[in-house]
């Protein structure tokens, strides 16, 4: 793999990586793979990686950073990761990402953010987001569990008990938690968390709604449990999320 970076951050990120590390993760096919520099900037994609941006090819992506590229609630979220990554030096697991397939439905991601060091210093970080779809263990589970999905999208305003998710899923809640944990790395209420988290988001992005409201929209308690709540997950409150982020742009992962 190679790129056309030849700004200085972009070159050190590339001799900490070295060639044989990143035309490996060039032969993946299910999984994204992108490295940043410190300023933001991706310096190393994947074909895979590409082709959730709406890029024809990995010179529109390479020197751009993820608000150039992604919706910007999505972008924000990125960015509140890769901070986290860069002056912590800790690396992110298995964080569940929803990210859109050009042409057709959204699908679930496991991503998963890793600093790169030259030395004792920090120059970058990687990011590898694998398509959940290799992960079902059967075609019993991927159908499953997209009836909780879209169970649990219509339900968010309200309770969403672990027991009706079982329901739609068709099986007990102990062979739900199992197969969630499986294929998200998440148990049933964390699951809805997030998509509560991503609901808020999306929201908050997309107008003026007032923040009580989207907090009831949302299924929080009310707009203190939601700001508290989307201020542990995401690194910042919903109203500095909004004052961040206006218009839409292609859905991806960062």
């Amino acid at each position: 793999m190679t790129t056309d970076a030849a700004w200085p951050e972009a070159e050190r990120l590339r001799r900490a990586l070295g060639p044989e590390w990143t035309t490996l993760m060039d032969s993946l096919t299910g999984t994204m793979f992108c490295a940043k520099d410190v300023t933001g900037r991706y310096v190393v994609v994947n074909q895979a990686f590409v082709d959730r941006t709406g890029e024809c090819s990995r010179r529109g992506v390479v020197g751009r950073r993820a608000e150039d590229l992604f919706a910007p609630h999505l972008a924000q979220h990125y960015a509140v990761q890769d901070r986290a990554v860069l002056t912590t030096g800790e690396p992110l697991r298995r964080e569940l990402e929803l990210i859109s397939r050009p042409g057709g439905p959204p699908g679930w991601y496991l991503s998963s953010k890793v600093p790169v060091r030259d030395g004792a210093e920090v120059v970058g970080l990687v990011s590898v987001s694998e398509d959940l779809r290799t992960r079902d263990a059967d075609d019993v589970t991927a159908r499953s569990l997209h009836r909780v999905a879209a169970f649990v999208a219509e339900r968010l305003h309200g309770p969403v008990p672990v027991a009706d998710m079982a329901a739609a899923a068709g099986c007990s809640p102990s062979t739900l938690d199992r197969r969630m944990r499986k294929v998200f790395a998440l148990s049933p209420q964390q699951y809805v968390l997030r998509c509560r988290v991503d609901r808020a988001a999306a929201l908050l992005s997309a107008g003026d709604l007032p923040l009580a409201d989207v907090a009831t929209a949302a299924g929080f308690y009310d707009q203190a449990v939601l700001t508290r709540t989307f201020g542990r997950l995401t690194g910042e409150t919903p109203a500095q999320f909004r004052r961040r982020t206006s218009g839409a742009t292609p859905s991806g992962v960062g």
